[in-house]
C-alpha cells in the first residue's frame, strides 16, 4: 500500500506521494488545482463544503465558515455551527478527509498511512491534536514531521551538505539550520514565530487600502463594515501573489456605490510591510547563531518554502544578510513533496522497497530533530520580602508559581535531563502535584502567562510529607518524540511515570 505526505496548513493543504519515476509528485484536487484552501463551510446541520467553494462562501456565511483552524489546535476551543460544537482537531480531520477523498479519487489508490506535517514551532499539545486529527479522518497517521525538516528533503539532492531553511507560510514563520547526507537529515537548530505569516502581510494591505479608500470617500462608513473588509482582505491576498512578480497592480474597491480605482505598487508594499520582514530575519539570525554554537560554522546555501516567500523583498533581503546562493523549487509545494519522502521512508516494506530504490536517497536515512519548545513543571516559590520602610522591620514571604524548564527548546534528540530536586510546599502534604507545561512564544520565560499548560499528574497516597520533603523531577524525549516524565518522593519512593506522544 502508497504512503502519502500531507501538508496540513493553515491557509492552503495538499497532498504528495512517491510517483512511479521515484519522484515525488503532487496529487491534484477535484478541480485539478495543487493546493486546497484550508476552510470548512457548514451549508447546513448536514453538508460540509471543505476547500475552495468553503473559502467563497467567507464573505455571505462569515459565521458557518471555519479556516486556520490550525492557529488553535491542542487549545480548548469550541466551534458552533449550526448548534453543534466543532473543536479545531475535528475541523482539520473534515480538511484532511476530504483531501484523503480526492487523492484516493485521482490516484485510484487508497490513502491510509500518511505522514502529516506541522509547524515547526507546534508544542506537544499541538502536535497531539494534528495526530487526533488524522485518526478522526479515518487515517493511519505514520508520523508529524516539522515543515522546515519537509522542505529540507524536498531540496536535499544527494551528497553532504547544510541548508539554512527558510519557511514562510500563510499563518507562521520558521528557520531551520539543517543538515543533510546520505546517512541522514539532522535538525542542527530551529526557531520561529506562530502568528507571523503572509496573513500578516495581507492585514497591512488591508489597512493602506481602506485608509486610501477613506481619503477617496470622506465620510464613509466602509472602514467599520466587517463584508467590505473582508472582501479587501480576499483582494490583498491575489495583491501580495501579484507583486512577486509585477511591479505594481490596480485594485478596485466598492462600498454603497462608491467606487475606487487603487494602485498598489511594489515598493509602497515592501516599505509597508518592511517590519514584518525584519522579523523574520532577526529568527533566522537566531537560528543560525544558535546553529554556530552547537558547532556548525556556516552553511552552503539557503532554500524558501511556504507559500509566502515569493513575496517581494524575501528573498533580497535573505541575500543582503546572508550573501549566499538562494534555492526557491517549487515553495507552495516543498513541504507535500517532502513529507512524501518522509512517508516513503517511514512505510519501508515489501511493497515499496522498489520504489525506495530508485530514489537516490538511502532508504535507511535517519532523520533527528530537537525539541520543539521547552518543557517543564510549575513550581510553589517563596521569596521572602523584607519591608525597609518598617521601623520594626517587619519580614513576609510571597508567593510565586514560575515555570521550570528541564528540557529546553532546540536540544538535541534523543535527550535526557538530569534530576533535578525540588521540596514539598506544605507540611502533612499527603499528595504530589506535578504540572507538565511548554513555551508558548518564541522566546522562553518562566511566567505561566508565556507557557500552556499540557498534563496534570498526581502522586496520590502519600502519609503526612513534613515540609521540604525532597522529590526529583526528570525529563526524557526520544528521537522519535515521545516524551517521559518521571517524578520520585524520595522519602518514601513513591513515584509517577507519563508517557506523551507528541511527534513521530
Amino acid at each position: 500500500m502508497a504512503s502519502f505526505g500531507i501538508h496540513l496548513g493553515a491557509d492552503y493543504s495538499c497532498v504528495a506521494r512517491i510517483g512511479e519515476t521515484g519522484q515525488p509528485e503532487i496529487i491534484k484536487n477535484v478541480f485539478g488545482e495543487h493546493t486546497t484552501p484550508s476552510v470548512v463551510y457548514f451549508e447546513d446541520p448536514t453538508n460540509v463544503v471543505v476547500g475552495r467553494e468553503a473559502k467563497a462562501c467567507a464573505a455571505r456565511h462569515p459565521d458557518l465558515v471555519v479556516s486556520r483552524a490550525q492557529r488553535q489546535m491542542g487549545r480548548s476551543v469550541e466551534i458552533l455551527a449550526h448548534g453543534r460544537r466543532h473543536s479545531p482537531e475535528s475541523i482539520s480531520a473534515l480538511i484532511l478527509g476530504e483531501l484523503a477523498q480526492d487523492a484516493a479519487d485521482a490516484s485510484g489508490e487508497e490513502v491510509s498511512d500518511v505522514v502529516i506535517t506541522v509547524p515547526a514551532y507546534f508544542g506537544v499539545s499541538a502536535r497531539e491534536a494534528t495526530r487526533k486529527a488524522g485518526a478522526i479522518a479515518g487515517l493511519n497517521v505514520l508520523a508529524i514531521v516539522d515543515e522546515p525538516v519537509a522542505a529540507a528533503l524536498h531540496y536535499d539532492a544527494g551528497g553532504t551538505r547544510t541548508l539554512l531553511v527558510y519557511h514562510l507560510g500563510g499563518d507562521g514563520f520558521a528557520a531551520a539550520v539543517v543538515r543533510v547526507s546520505p546517512e541522514e537529515i539532522r535538525v542542527v537548530s530551529m526557531d520561529g514565530e506562530y502568528g507571523l505569516g503572509g496573513a500578516d502581510w495581507d492585514e497591512m494591505l488591508v489597512a493602506d487600502l481602506v485608509e486610501r479608500f477613506q481619503a477617496g470617500h470622506p465620510g464613509s462608513r466602509a472602514a467599520d463594515d466587517e463584508e467590505f473588509r473582508r472582501e479587501l482582505a480576499a483582494g490583498a491576498e491575489d495583491i501580495r501573489k501579484q507583486l512577486g512578480g509585477v511591479e505594481s497592480c490596480r485594485f478596485t474597491a466598492r462600498f454603497a456605490g462608491d467606487v475606487s480605482e487603487i494602485e498598489v505598487t511594489r515598493a509602497d508594499f515592501e516599505d509597508r510591510t518592511y517590519h514584518l520582514l525584519a522579523r523574520t530575519l532577526t529568527i533566522t539570525e537566531r537560528t543560525f547563531r544558535a546553529a554556530m554554537e552547537r558547532g556548525v560554522p556556516g552553511f552552503d546555501e539557503v532554500v524558501l518554502a511556504g507559500d509566502a516567500v515569493r513575496m517581494p523583498g524575501v528573498a533580497s533581503g535573505l541575500e543582503s544578510l546572508f550573501g549566499v546562493p538562494l534555492r526557491m523549487h517549487e515553495p507552495e509545494l516543498a513541504v507535500a513533496k517532502g513529507a512524501a519522502r518522509y512517508a516513503l521512508i517511514e512505510s519501508i516494506d515489501g511493497a515499496t522497497v522498489e520504489g525506495v530504490a530508485r530514489l537516490h536517497n538511502d532508504p535507511g536515512k535517519r532523520i533527528t530533530t530537537v525539541v520543539p519548545r521547552a518543557v517543564g513543571i510549575k513550581i510553589i516559590e517563596r521569596v521572602e520580602v523584607h519591608d525597609a520602610a518598617s521601623r520594626a522591620r517587619s519580614k513576609s514571604s510571597r508567593v510565586s508559581f514560575p515555570i521550570v524548564h528541564l528540557l529546553r527548546a532546540g536540544t538535541p534528540l534523543p535527550a535526557r535531563t538530569e534530576a533535578l530536586r525540588f521540596l514539598t510546599a506544605y507540611p502533612d502534604q499527603a499528595e504530589i502535584l506535578v504540572e507538565i507545561w511548554e513555551q508558548a512564544s518564541s522566546i522562553e520565560s518562566d511566567r505561566p502567562e508565556d507557557n500552556e499548560h499540557i498534563v496534570d499528574c498526581v502522586i496520590g497516597g502519600l502519609p503526612p510529607l513534613p515540609l521540604g520533603s525532597p522529590v526529583e523531577v526528570t525529563f526524557e524525549m526520544e528521537t522519535g518524540g515521545l516524551l517521559r516524565a518521571r517524578a520520585v518522593e524520595l522519602v518514601t519512593g513513591a513515584d509517577l511515570h507519563v508517557e506523551l506522544q507528541f511527534q513521530g
